[in-house]
């Protein structure tokens, strides 16, 4: 059985992208892994090449700047990265450039692809995720935040990443996906203030006009945090590869859990689901099986 990781990245180090603790969170299970490397204005290829793995695969791509509608450029870009996979690969395992897995999963992980390899009903394995916001102590726990999505799809040329770049389709259809006792840890959220909103800035551009970037887009130089609807307190461990970056944390971030700014439609929803379980209006880009 051959696991090929991949993702996308540009300007990581412009942008603060925790890049090499997600590659490094999963190449310990993967063959290969494929770094399709968009053109950058900082050093971001160095920081690829310092990645000690001859497992590491770059190629150099140039991102489409007048493709401006729904951030499908995220998706074209995965795409390269997709067609840049060794076609002996049985699993293609997707981690974005701020999402990391933590080591304790691994196992079962690489246990659920050997039990399902030769399962071609089994398209793709879904996790659930943990998104952290602010700092690493909080977890964002409103129904506003997708709680699955497909991050190991089988080798497959009609499987194409979808919309965003969030999931996988194949010939426009969803994946059927075994669920994974396994969570993604989406740190996209936890930056210092001043790359958070640069960040913001930056990648608008591949959901909006210009015009909509000047009237929506305040010229403020950092991000304000405080405007959230609920968080929660994180009490469990970080992977491994995120304690130096977290022990580097360089601004302040507190927040009073017990206030909740939830609408007035997210409180009947939550309200719905702690009654019967069930979620109105939850995003599935999937169809898991059993």
């Amino acid at each position: 059985m051959k696991i090929t990781g991949f993702t996308i990245i540009r300007n990581a180090v412009k942008f603060d992208y925790p890049v090499i603790e997600a590659i490094c969170s999963i190449l310990p299970i993967c063959d290969e892994f494929i770094v399709a490397l968009g053109n950058s204005e900082d050093e971001t290829e160095t920081l690829i090449q310092n990645i000690n793995s001859d497992k590491i695969k770059i190629i150099h791509t140039v991102w489409d700047e007048t493709v401006r509608a729904g951030g499908s450029v995220l998706a074209i870009e995965t795409n390269k990265a997709m067609d840049a996979i060794s076609a002996d690969t049985d699993w293609c395992f997707y981690i974005q450039a701020d999402e990391v897995l933590h080591e304790k999963y691994i196992p079962g992980i690489k246990a659920a692809m050997l039990d399902h390899v030769d399962d071609k009903n089994v398209e793709g394995l879904l996790f659930n995720y943990t998104h952290f916001y602010g700092s690493y102590e909080y977890v964002a726990d409103s129904p506003n935040w997708y709680r699955k999505e497909i991050r190991v799809i089988r080798k497959d040329s009609a499987i194409r990443s979808y919309k965003d770049a969030q999931g996988f389709r194949k010939d426009g259809k969803k994946l059927k996906v075994k669920q994974m006792d396994a969570h993604i840890f989406h740190y996209g959220w936890v930056k210092n203030p001043y790359f958070q909103i640069e960040k913001a800035k930056s990648f608008n551009r591949y959901w909006h006009d210009d015009q909509w970037l000047d009237e929506q887009m305040p010229k403020i130089e950092l991000f304000d945090y405080s405007e959230i609807e609920s968080l929660t307190v994180f009490s469990e461990t970080h992977p491994q590869v995120m304690l130096k970056r977290i022990h580097k944390q360089n601004w302040n971030f507190t927040f009073d859990t017990n206030r909740k700014r939830l609408s007035v439609k997210n409180r009947i929803k939550i309200m719905l689901e702690s009654l019967t379980g069930w979620r109105p209006g939850e995003y599935k880009n999937y169809k898991i099986i059993s």
